[in-house]
């Protein structure tokens, strides 16, 4: 890959990578983790683009499906994300009739938010290939293997989460 032309002012920045690969790095894996990412996201993306969304969408239409009647405030910190890169995609959601936002049962200024049946429907669409992935990937493992799957994918997660 080349990198890009340097510009006038541009500093030259040196790389930060190690020139030779003295072993401190995992290079192989960390290019695993990339393919499989881009590959994983790949089929709910092309759904995705038929409908104007994005990975956005994606998560909060899957967070919402996975616990109907969360609060915006659980979202948020779910996601890690801002009101503000929230209210966009949510509104989005909410107008095209995949996610609808009802006041809390003890609490009226609190919104709960629950996926339509279209959300639900979507949902289903955008998870199955990737499951179907999974399963492709895991055919043949051991139930110990992929317990060592889980654990890992788990250790790999922030302690916050």
């Amino acid at each position: 890959m080349t990198p890009p032309p340097e510009t006038g002012n541009a500093r030259k920045v040196q790389p930060t990578l190690p020139a030779v690969d003295d072993g401190s790095i995992d290079f192989e894996l960390i290019e695993l983790f990339f393919f499989a990412y881009r590959d994983f996201t790949s089929d709910p993306d092309a759904i995705l683009e038929r409908l104007g969304f994005g990975r956005a969408h994606h998560r909060v239409v899957y967070f919402v499906s996975r616990q109907p009647g969360m609060t915006i405030a659980d979202l948020l910190e779910t996601l890690q994300i801002t009101k503000q890169s929230l209210a966009r995609v949510l509104k989005q959601l909410i107008d095209n009739g995949y996610i609808r936002q009802m006041a809390g049962p003890e609490d009226r200024r609190q919104r709960r938010l629950y996926p339509t049946l279209s959300g639900r429907e979507l949902a289903l669409a955008l998870s199955e290939p990737q499951s179907r992935r999974i399963a492709r990937a895991t055919a043949g493992m051991s139930l110990a293997e992929k317990e060592t799957i889980r654990r890992f994918l788990s250790a790999m997660r922030d302690k916050k989460d």
